[in-house]
């Protein structure tokens, strides 16, 4: 946990009582500053995103302005994507909250969370997804997609999508968005995405099966790694010219693509893509 917090009511006391003999002035600037304070807690793995220099220091943030929650909370670097619950003052708040004078707050990721004592019931800020999610990956994750396709996941990826592309497939079709690009999950359009930790192409994959409980969804080799098409059975008669010797001779079942032709057979590779999938069946967390 980091904590970006202070006990406010405390700081204010002190803080007038250490001031009661300077000038009327002074005691009116610092009122007005501490009326602009508030505490603040980010949770568990939310840690990812804030600096690590705001760890258990003190955080006094002036404004004189409005200010959602949303913004005071992504002004830390914190995408809205990752955020599923807000407490302040013990009450469950969505992004639309605006930040008062004194607020208690609290952040936490999407997680298990038992004994959370609050006023209201809780709102979840983080949507529900199907039971067959759809995905689009960020330029610099190809090999997730590939990964993800091979366990046949439904996976855009395309390296001339750019940010704007992205965000707008994801708010059109309810696609999550895979990135590591904090900047990406804050635009305002996207509802669904996730900020992937690792920058090891398997363990992001990992990362993603935990985070979406994918395990029990896996249909190995039904998409194409290449273009993310539905593979579909075709006879070898009719791709017969495209094949290599040692293929025609030894091989007699097909899958094609039918949006990119690429072809699959149960070749030298089978045994590589099988290792790769009983790793990636393996429960670790999450």
């Amino acid at each position: 946990m980091i904590c970006l917090s202070f006990e406010a009511g405390i700081i204010r006391e002190k803080l007038l009582s250490f001031y009661a003999s300077v000038s009327v002035q002074f005691k009116l600037d610092i009122v007005f500053t501490l009326c602009n304070l508030y505490t603040y807690i980010f949770m568990l793995d939310l840690k990812t995103f804030s600096p690590c220099q705001y760890s258990t220091k003190m955080v006094r943030r002036d404004f004189n302005y409005k200010v959602s929650i949303k913004d005071l909370i992504e002004s830390y670097n914190v995408p809205h994507t990752e955020i599923d619950l807000i407490i302040v003052n013990d009450n469950s708040v969505d992004f639309r909250y605006y930040v008062q004078n004194g607020d208690i707050i609290h952040v936490y990721p999407v997680c298990p969370i038992q004994g959370l004592a609050v006023a209201t019931p809780l709102l979840h800020l983080v949507p529900p997804i199907s039971d067959n999610p759809l995905f689009v990956v960020d330029v610099n994750l190809g090999r997730l997609a590939r990964y993800l396709r091979l366990l046949g996941f439904d996976c855009l990826f395309c390296n001339r999508f750019d940010d704007a592309t992205i965000a707008n497939i994801s708010s059109t079709t309810q696609r999550i968005v895979l990135t590591r690009d904090r900047k990406l999950l804050q635009r305002k359009i996207i509802r669904h995405g996730y900020f992937v930790r690792s920058n090891i192409p398997k363990t992001q994959v990992k990362e993603v099966l935990s985070r979406y409980k994918l395990h029990s969804k896996f249909k190995p080799l039904t998409r194409c790694t290449h273009c993310n098409g539905v593979l579909k059975k075709t006879e070898k008669q009719k791709i017969i010219h495209r094949l290599k010797h040692l293929t025609k001779k030894y091989h007699h079942k097909f899958l094609i693509c039918p949006d990119c032709t690429q072809v699959y057979w149960q070749g030298s590779h089978s045994k590589h893509f099988k290792q790769l999938i009983d790793e990636f069946s393996e429960i670790t967390g999450g």
